[in-house]
């Protein structure tokens, strides 16, 4: 891929790390952030799209250049050990140092693909500045995959952390050992996703060279100390065998022990891979029990809206101790250490009671205010709802749930870099959330396919209108 002066986001190019001339006086380049190791001739772009030789230098085009920011909860990212229920500030780059051919974000990751209306700029120290003033106390890297947005991350993770800002890195971690090092320095959380035990599942599949970097990168973040939560897409005919699940349990007890969450994560058709169904839930209740078999002692199901799939029990008298349906989150029966409130045992839940930003109230006047309903359906039982007004300004929006009294109203607020926030069903009865903000304000529902889906704006039309069919149905049937 040649870089194109003519593409709007590949017009700046910002100073790349992890890098080193190709010697005998060749002006190529080779980048040393991944295992792939690309060699790069001048004005080319490597595997990743986004990294590319200028003149015998290698610089980044993505610095800086995200998805929309969006409010989540750590749930969303696989991690239910550290602040259950916080709200998270999640961004997204362009590109990716993979090309997983069941890709959920494929239209962002795979840059010929890409749709610059899709492309955000921001900077570190707006990030932060967005969090401050909403009360976010997390920061995510996640969706496409942020190792090829290397550079921004950390220097932005710095950004954070110096102003008491927490930072999660969501990953498939097909990276080198250089690059763990500057981010064990600055990541907080790691979430890490281990596609498949088998060698030739990489090659064939994700576009990457070996399993052997992955594994070893994960018993690197571990040894250091910092968070880690492991989670595995069971990929329908792919990876979702008793014999593969058998062989992911036995890595993770043998080289990162019993106590780390791992996640079992049903999969949707998406890119090229989408001759075959959703994963049953049947296989994904097998795994968790698989494991559970085993030893290890906090198993999850993921993609799943059920109660009792993905709650935390104590490991020493049984007790739940965190309660979840879906992307909610309650710490029930923990104290702040993260030990059990009825028998002290630890639960290693880091910060329990910790994260939860402050919702501000909204004022209700029909004169003032407006409403609209996004109701639940087979495919989307979460949903990105985006608000277009005034960055300057602070917009409080209501959140109430369709079908139940059980779930209290709830108040959110976007502003600075944040237009987007996710909700998702939190329970059985529910069929849907009515979003209730100022008249001045515009709103757009994206549905959500699977936690780690970011929709585009591309699809958007297509999507809205199965949203709006969806709706017409179920008021006739009504």
């Amino acid at each position: 891929m040649k870089i194109d002066q003519d593409v709007s986001w590949m017009r700046d190019a910002y100073p790349a790390t992890h890098w080193e001339k190709a010697g005998n006086g060749s002006s190529m380049v080779v980048c040393n952030l991944s295992p792939r190791h690309c060699k790069i001739a001048d004005g080319q772009m490597g595997r990743c799209g986004v990294r590319g030789n200028i003149g015998g230098e290698l610089y980044t085009f993505n610095y800086g250049k995200s998805v929309e920011a969006t409010m989540e909860y750590i749930e969303t990212e696989a991690v239910n050990h550290f602040r259950p229920g916080a709200k998270i500030l999640s961004l997204g780059n362009i590109g990716c140092m993979m090309s997983c051919d069941f890709c959920q974000n494929w239209r962002t990751s795979q840059v010929r693909h890409l749709d610059q209306a899709d492309v955000r700029r921001y900077t570190p120290e707006q990030i932060v500045a967005t969090c401050e003033m909403l009360g976010i106390e997390v920061i995510s890297w996640t969706y496409n995959d942020p190792v090829v947005w290397h550079e921004f991350v950390v220097e932005t993770s710095r950004l954070a952390q110096s102003a008491g800002i927490v930072t999660l890195y969501k990953s498939a971690f097909y990276i080198e050992s250089g690059a763990v090092d500057e981010l064990i320095d600055c990541i907080d959380i790691f979430s890490i996703s281990l596609k498949s035990m088998d060698e030739k599942f990489y090659r064939k599949f994700t576009g990457g060279t070996h399993l052997q970097p992955v594994l070893d990168m994960i018993r690197k973040v571990h040894a250091s100390g910092r968070h880690l939560e492991l989670s595995q897409l069971l990929i329908t005919g792919r990876n979702d065998t008793e014999e593969e699940i058998a062989k992911t349990n036995t890595w993770v007890l043998e080289h990162v022990g019993d106590r780390v969450p791992l996640h079992y994560v049903a999969f949707h058709p998406a890119y090229l891979y989408t001759s075959v169904t959703r994963t049953p839930e049947a296989i994904v209740l097998k795994a968790r029990e698989m494991a559970m078999e085993v030893g290890i002692r906090y198993v999850y199901c993921g993609n799943m809206f059920r109660d009792g799939v993905s709650d935390t029990h104590c490991p020493g008298c049984g007790t739940r101790t965190v309660r979840r349906y879906g992307l909610k989150a309650e710490a029930v029966a923990l104290d702040e250490a993260g030990c059990c409130t009825q028998c002290g045992t630890p639960n290693d839940v880091r910060q329990a009671l910790k994260g939860r930003a402050a919702e501000i109230a909204l004022p209700t006047s029909p004169d003032t205010h407006y409403s609209r309903d996004f109701l639940w359906n087979a495919e989307a039982n979460s949903v990105h709802i985006e608000v277009m007004h005034d960055a300057q300004t602070v917009c409080a929006l209501q959140l109430e749930r369709i079908g139940t009294d059980a779930v209290p109203v709830q108040s959110f607020a976007t502003g600075g870099v944040l237009r987007r926030i996710i909700a998702s069903r939190q329970t059985d009865e529910e069929t849907g959330v009515r979003v209730t903000l100022p008249k001045g304000a515009v709103l757009h529902f994206y549905p959500v396919l699977d936690r780690a889906h970011f929709p585009t704006s591309e699809n958007l039309e297509r999507e809205i209108a199965g949203y709006r069919e969806e709706r017409t149905d179920a008021m006739a049937r009504a």
